[in-house]
């Protein structure tokens, strides 16, 4: 039996999709007593993350599961089948073996639970028989009018509802960043680095092998999510191409998508093909569909969600007129460079910003671009520097770059700049900093996330992601240009 693709998008499943990301009652078919299984740790870690939600157990062979919660061991009741749970269901997360599937769905279209996430493997990955069990799953809960994200998951994550509904050690830090993945353990291994680097995210979503919702229907999704400000993917393959377009083109001019694309070269193809079952195809095809849709391509985890990190955080750069400041006249040199590289290169700041910013800065320093204050540029001058640039009507984005000196902390520069931003946001003109220096400088750097500025430890990456808000730029003038 061979499983078509459905050839249009399913608006239905995108408004039903809100069953499985805010979830007010979970149950976890194959939650286990045994703490080393993977159904024991989904209600796990769903207690440990404060979801707020009812948790239901289904366990045949159990009457109660025990959970240890902070030390402290939290009975919850288990119920034989699905069916038994006296309330209606918004998820059911499955983690029985694959050959057991069948009849765990079949109870699940009969309790007409909202959504289906299969963290179970062993489907089309594996081979022949795996993808003619996958096919025979989808056409159930296809009949039925049930979502099923996966198979071949982590599971489903949603930070504004505190639902760590997988078996991911927490929730990832808050911000506005919906990340789709086709990798598990991506997520698995992001979630710490989210925090470590302030990566705000409001959902976490595995694909897996994408047997039935697909690419589309989450993206449609979060593009009506008010807790979403950007849309990030790792994508290995996508099978349904127009509607993954189509989706995009539809998301793009109201939210920004940043993707990775794995896979690329011949040999990852292959990888690809042994991973997910998904093929890969080549990298003028993908290349020229992001182009069409107006997605971002990025080529690495880093440049992926710095990239999205400033999407979520910034409006779109909507001119070519790039200010750089600086305390150090190395760090303007890399971001002179860095700017070529990405496409922005740096013009002469206008007279009348000259002009405004001699009245406080030493004779010897430089006012063209980068604006050097040198290593002598306190706090205040910072302040003074960056608001007169977003202020000036010829300026269209500004990054400020911050070495550290004895002059002043790397802290209060970091709260005068929040000062001048908070001022001066309603502009529409976006700011990344980069801070240099050791641990004082990543506090600072770290607070600045935490209050919506993005900043990185070096002037590459500052400039790049504001390259990313320029692209998108350049991107919403195209459109509103043939519109």
């Amino acid at each position: 039996m061979i499983r078509m693709r459905i050839p249009h998008i399913r608006y239905d499943y995108v408004k039903k999709l809100h069953r499985a990301f805010k979830a007010k009652t979970v149950a976890i078919i194959g939650a286990s007593r045994n703490p080393n299984k993977i159904g024991h740790q989904v209600v796990k870690r769903l207690l440990e993350g404060g979801y707020q939600g009812k948790i239901f157990p289904v366990n045949p062979k159990a009457n109660k599961i025990e959970v240890e919660v902070n030390g402290k061991k939290i009975p919850l009741k288990c119920y034989k089948s699905v069916k038994e749970i006296p309330d209606d269901i918004d998820l059911a997360v499955i983690c029985v073996p694959a050959q057991i599937v069948k009849p765990v769905v079949q109870d699940c279209i009969e309790k007409k639970v909202g959504a289906i996430a299969m963290i179970t493997a062993g489907f089309s990955e594996v081979g022949p028989e795996g993808k003619k069990l996958e096919d025979e799953i989808v056409t159930m809960v296809r009949k039925a009018g049930i979502p099923l994200i996966g198979p071949n998951i982590v599971g489903v994550i949603d930070a504004p509802n505190k639902m760590n509904a997988s078996f991911a050690f927490s929730l990832p830090y808050p911000g506005k960043i919906a990340f789709i993945s086709q990798s598990g353990a991506l997520i698995i291994g992001l979630i710490g680095w989210t925090h470590e680097h302030k990566i705000g995210m409001s959902t976490i979503v595995s694909v897996g092998n994408k047997a039935d919702v697909d690419f589309s229907e989450f993206i449609l999704y979060f593009k009506d999510d008010p807790d979403t400000n950007c849309i990030a993917m790792y994508i290995e393959g996508v099978d349904a191409g127009p509607e993954f377009v189509e989706a995009c083109r539809k998301t793009t001019p109201i939210k920004p998508i940043i993707a990775c694309k794995a896979g690329m070269s011949e040999r990852g193809a292959l990888a690809t093909m042994s991973h997910t079952g998904s093929m890969a195809g080549s990298a003028r095809i993908y290349d020229a569909a992001f182009k069409k849709a107006g997605v971002i391509r990025v080529e690495s985890l880093d440049e992926l969600f710095d990239g999205a990190l400033a999407l979520s955080l910034m409006p779109p750069m909507k001119g070519d007129n790039l200010i750089v400041i600086t305390n150090g006249g190395g760090a303007g040199v890399l971001a002179t460079d860095s700017a070529e590289k990405f496409g922005i290169p740096l013009r002469d700041t206008p007279e009348d910003l000259q002009k405004e910013i001699r009245k406080f800065v030493p004779w010897f320093a430089s006012t063209k671009n980068p604006i050097d204050m040198t290593g002598m540029a306190t706090d205040e001058w910072y302040a003074r520097a960056t608001e007169l640039a977003l202020q000036n009507s010829k300026v269209d984005g500004v990054i400020v770059l911050y070495c550290h000196t004895a002059i002043t902390s790397p802290m209060e520069v970091a709260k005068a700049l929040y000062e001048v931003w908070e001022r001066n946001k309603h502009l529409g003109k976006p700011l990344t900093v980069s801070f240099i220096g050791g641990i004082e400088c990543e506090k600072a750097s770290a607070w600045l996330k935490e209050h919506g500025i993005p900043c990185y430890p070096e002037p590459y990456r500052a400039v790049r992601a504001m390259a990313i808000l320029r692209q998108y730029g350049r991107f919403l003038e195209k459109l509103k240009g043939s519109s």
